[in-house]
């Protein structure tokens, strides 16, 4: 029988933290950015152009955990039948984090023992494991360490139905996942809309991103016999399937480098990915044709790669990711018509495949082995079937709240109301007023009153919004907060003019910290490193015991040269406020920048942890190194050479050294 209940899961957890208040006004590095695409064809590189976006606003930086851990309850739902048991994370992107197959115990996911969260996210904090569910622009989803709505629905023969949506604020769009378990299914089936309510089309991005753990013997498998190659070269390369530079890629345990491998599809089979043990048992993930990419990522046998799997979970755990797309690749966006609804099933369940054939050293035996278990998981004929029924069952009304997601929907339902607009009165995926708190206040009360509500000057905004439906209202209010906020929705727009103008007539009107912010890290965006100094300084002034502030604020310092200052201010920071790792290793590179050697030495020597260290971030093994170089070059006196490599905890690098 298939049930649905809803309960606590407690593990290990290092806490999310305060949203960082300083909007994120441009772009800092982008492990997507595409560098080469030679190869590419002509579709693939209009939608590699396509739809790319300047900043994750109006979102702001989920960038306040550290890495200490204590036991918390997570509130999970759990959806189970006769054969198997599946664990949703609500308050994380509705992340389907446990799949376990019962007649045979086996957890078919990578399922982490821990929730750490690490800087690879458009938000910042992402936790590995589990299927994650990316919806939006390039990158884990701005919804993935946040709760989704999620609500009890109904299938029409009464399968319980586990639904999940949220309004994403970037596309202003809305997606919606519908998770269930038929009595008697072998398969979890996940039925999937992303609609439009816009008279406009919207770039849009999909990926289902399923972690699976890594063993030596596992094999992943798809219909392909070519794929197109991405690695932190950033270069687009296709190339052949199985066996490319000399190994086969698709056992992740040969690699010595992380890397994508974006499969090309057979379009004459049906769209499907395995990872096989030895046994040729393990998990597969099937789909009707929309959701027609498929991927492989693995970190790599390097230490850089060694060092990020540990710092996302434990020693001894390591994962690879098996993943389904809309696009080919996930440098792509596709166009969503005004109006429209995209929508496709997908299955997830236990495959036990032909191991000698899976295993073998021919490539369409191993393709048709491993195929031959998902068609025995669930046909394709029946995902078609179960995808014409969902399209009609998805868009009833729920029967009950289970969990309550943000209120950005709600809010934006208002706002189009004034103007006649009901576009985001969807029964499946209703967005009630219970949702609405003190993120979306503020602009409730422009909406109806005209007006911001009074804030100090020392107190940051709850949030922003840069739609330029929201610009008229703005300009009418009045206020070094409307100013404030006006010119983040300009500069999210490309005015960067517009931008400078209002922020500088908010401090004009009032001295505050935000205005000043924006206005040093706009100067510093083009280039004029002593006015974004001095507007830095002013801004911390104001507000001085805010860390993000002071990191921003250092590395500015650092870039115009003054390291003697930024020591100074670092030496001076407020009683109390605490000595985390990036400001620590903010602290050694301005001490070696003074030429401080020794204090950059001791403070590298004593350990450096940085909680937010960002994918594809090499700050700490370059700061290693520059010590060593100048500490070699003032003639300190001859170290063993084990003394200058670079530990381990440093080496976040995602090549191996030399390649």
């Amino acid at each position: 029988m298939s049930t649905l209940h809803i309960t606590d899961l407690t593990m290990p957890t290092a806490d999310l933290g305060p949203v960082n208040p300083l909007p994120p006004l441009f772009s800092g590095l982008d492990t997507h950015d595409v560098a080469g695409v030679d190869e590419a064809d002509d579709e693939m590189r209009r939608n590699i152009a396509y739809g790319r976006v300047r900043t994750v606003l109006p979102h702001l930086r989920q960038d306040g955990y550290d890495r200490r851990r204590h036991a918390r309850s997570h509130r999970v739902a759990v959806l189970e039948n006769e054969t198997l048991r599946a664990t949703f994370l609500l308050d994380v992107g509705g992340r389907l984090w446990s799949l376990v197959h019962r007649p045979s115990g086996r957890e078919l996911l990578f399922r982490n023992t821990v929730f750490q969260p690490g800087n690879l996210a458009l938000r910042d904090a992402w936790v590995a494991g589990g299927v994650e569910w990316n919806f939006g622009t390039i990158g884990h989803s701005t919804t993935t360490s946040s709760p989704l709505h999620a609500v009890r629905a109904q299938r029409p023969d009464g399968t319980p139905v586990l639904r999940m949506y949220e309004y994403e604020r970037i596309r202003q769009a809305v997606f919606q996942i519908d998770a269930y378990l038929p009595d008697g299914s072998e398969a979890l089936l996940v039925h999937v809309s992303i609609v439009n309510p816009n008279d406009h089309e919207v770039p849009v991005y999909w990926w289902s991103n399923i972690a699976v753990p890594e063993t030596a013997d596992t094999r992943v498998v798809a219909p392909a016999d070519q794929a197109w190659h991405f690695a932190y070269d950033r270069r687009l390369r296709r190339v052949p399937v199985p066996r490319y530079a000399g190994r086969d890629l698709t056992y992740t345990t040969r690699a010595p480098a992380s890397a994508d491998y974006f499969f090309e599809l057979d379009r004459e089979r049906r769209p499907w990915i395995a990872a096989l043990d030895g046994a040729g048992r393990g998990l597969a993930q099937a789909s009707t044709p929309r959701l027609s990419g498929r991927k492989l990522f693995h970190w790599g046998k390097h230490r850089g790669g060694n060092r990020w799997q540990e710092w996302l979970s434990e020693p001894g755990t390591p994962y690879l990711e098996i993943q389904a797309g809309l696009a080919r690749t996930q440098l792509e966006h596709l166009a969503l018509p005004g109006g429209a609804t995209w929508s496709w099933l997908e299955a997830y369940g236990h495959v036990d495949a032909d191991a000698a054939a899976v295993h073998g050293g021919d490539w369409e035996r191993a393709r048709s082995a491993a195929e031959a278990g998902v068609d025995e998981l669930i046909t394709a004929e029946r995902l078609e079937e179960e995808l014409r029924e969902a399209c009609l069952w998805t868009r009833e009304e729920p029967a009950e709240v289970l969990h309550p997601g943000s209120g950005w929907g709600a809010l934006e339902r208002h706002r189009r109301a004034k103007s006649g607009d009901d576009s985001l009165n969807l029964p499946a995926t209703p967005f009630p007023d219970t949702g609405l708190g003190p993120e979306q206040e503020p602009w409730l009360a422009l909406l109806n009153s005209g007006r911001l509500p009074e804030l100090a000057p020392t107190e940051a905004p709850a949030s922003y919004e840069i739609s330029p439906d929201w610009a008229p209202l703005l300009d009418q209010a009045d206020g070094w907060l409307s100013l404030l906020c006006l010119g983040v929705l300009r500069a999210a727009g490309g005015d960067l003019d517009g931008a400078e103008e209002a922020w500088t007539r908010s401090v004009e009107d009032t001295p505050n910290a935000w205005a000043w912010r924006n206005l040093g890290a706009l100067a510093a965006h083009d280039g004029r490193l002593t006015d974004a100094a001095d507007a830095y300084l002013r801004a911390h002034d104001l507000a001085p015991a805010l860390l993000s502030l002071t990191h921003e604020l250092v590395d500015v310092l650092l870039r115009a040269g003054r390291a003697d200052l930024a020591l100074e201010l670092i030496d001076g920071r407020p009683g109390g406020q605490p000595v985390e790792g990036r400001l620590r290793m903010l602290e050694a590179r301005a001490a070696l920048e003074a030429g401080d050697v020794g204090r950059c030495r001791r403070i590298l020597e004593e350990g450096v942890d940085v909680p937010n260290m960002r994918e594809g971030e090499t700050s700490l093994s370059d700061l290693w190194h520059a010590c060593q170089r100048h500490h070699a070059a003032t003639g300190s006196g001859p170290e063993p050479s084990s003394a200058r490599a670079l530990p381990y905890r440093y080496d976040f690098v995602m090549q191996p050294e030399g390649s």
